[in-house]
């Protein structure tokens, strides 16, 4: 509920039975009109970004300066303005008593990139509107959506022309873009702290975020598509070496910004401490994601574990530009179910934000 002192609660059976997590420390009550760049390749009505240090939804167009309008859900480290990052405004974010890293925050209740999300209304779901600006005492419910059937792998070649391919334990596969630019280099990237070494930081309809560093440490590289990295806040990634530059399988196709399995619906940061040493993290419908890396003639393997300077003032050590230049390939690990778990928990996992669905 976007109130203070709202509940926050989840659901795994689609809303037969809630479990209250945590509780909004501080509602929303306006919309940010000039959200990050990518924000205009959501859907509106949907999860423009999730992330574990902030989910964000989108509500409207920004036409006149080509952006997205959107408001936040934030962790309690955001709580005050000082610790705030840069690109939300606590007046369109709903605070919460979450900690970073946990729960919907890539715990594992985290949603995906186009996840609907509706408002509650007389016992009824209906999807936000376009225009809608959250109000004191609305019940918003994120159906955490995720495809029937995961891959067992994403793999990306880290060259120029390198493919994209995404593989199915039936060893199927479906080249999915093309790698324009390889990533040699590691950069501070926040939010990295709160996951650790080879997880998804966040992912939104122009990012994959990925971290190298342990829990608590700071060291990245994040997975661009082509248009995105024009945006004018990318400057950097057009000269330096932190970002991979993808597009699609050939320059006629549609572009890959919002678009699965790299920018919508397939991935989201899901991080726990223990979950390594899970017998059962293969076979359970919230394991975790986990990132690999191959070098010339090696089998794959964890990626480099890094560690970068926290200050983001700070210029970037010369052995950061050129970190990763001997990883000839990356991939993705995907949580895998059972044939009969996939059939019958289809939608996924449903979160709330607003207390038991219907009350």
């Amino acid at each position: 509920m976007n109130q203070a002192g709202g509940e926050i609660a989840v659901s795994r059976d689609e809303a037969k039975t809630w479990e209250r997590i945590g509780t909004v420390t501080r509602p929303a009550g306006q919309v940010d009109r000039k959200a990050y760049t990518a924000a205009k390749w959501a859907k509106i009505g949907t999860v423009a970004a999730t992330a574990v240090n902030a989910i964000h939804i989108k509500t409207d167009e920004n036409v006149p300066e080509d952006r997205g309008v959107v408001f936040s859900l934030l962790p309690k480290e955001f709580a005050q303005e000082a610790g705030a990052p840069s690109y939300v405004s606590l007046s369109s974010s709903i605070v919460t008593d979450l900690a970073a890293g946990t729960a919907i925050f890539g715990g594992r209740y985290s949603p995906f990139v186009g996840s609907p999300v509706m408002i509650e209304k007389e016992g009824s779901l209906t999807q936000i509107p376009a225009g809608y600006v959250p109000a004191a005492g609305d019940h918003l419910v994120v159906i955490a959506q995720r495809p029937k059937a995961y891959p067992c792998f994403l793999e990306f070649e880290n060259r120029f022309g390198g493919l994209i391919t995404m593989i199915y334990c039936d060893g199927t596969k479906k080249l999915v873009g093309q790698v324009l630019r390889p990533v040699e280099g590691v950069g501070r990237f926040s939010g990295a702290l709160y996951t650790g070494i080879g997880r998804i930081r966040a992912n939104h309809t122009g990012v994959i975020d990925v971290s190298v560093s342990p829990l608590g440490s700071i060291a990245g590289f994040q997975i661009i598509p082509s248009n995105h990295a024009m945006s004018p806040e990318m400057i950097k990634a057009r000269t330096s070496t932190q970002w991979m530059v993808v597009g699609p399988v050939c320059a006629t196709d549609a572009p890959s910004e919002g678009m699965a399995p790299l920018f919508f619906g397939y991935l989201r940061p899901v991080y726990d401490t223990a979950d390594l040493y899970a017998d059962d993290w293969g076979t359970r419908l919230l394991s975790r994601f986990l990132v690999e890396a191959k070098r010339e003639g090696q089998d794959w393997g964890p990626v480099p574990v890094l560690e970068l300077d926290p200050n983001m003032n700070k210029p970037l050590p010369e052995w950061a530009n050129t970190a990763l230049t001997d990883i000839t390939a990356f991939r993705i690990l995907f949580p895998q179910e059972t044939a009969i778990q996939a059939q019958a928990e289809a939608c996924g996992c449903t979160t709330s934000v607003p207390g038991e669905a219907g009350r």
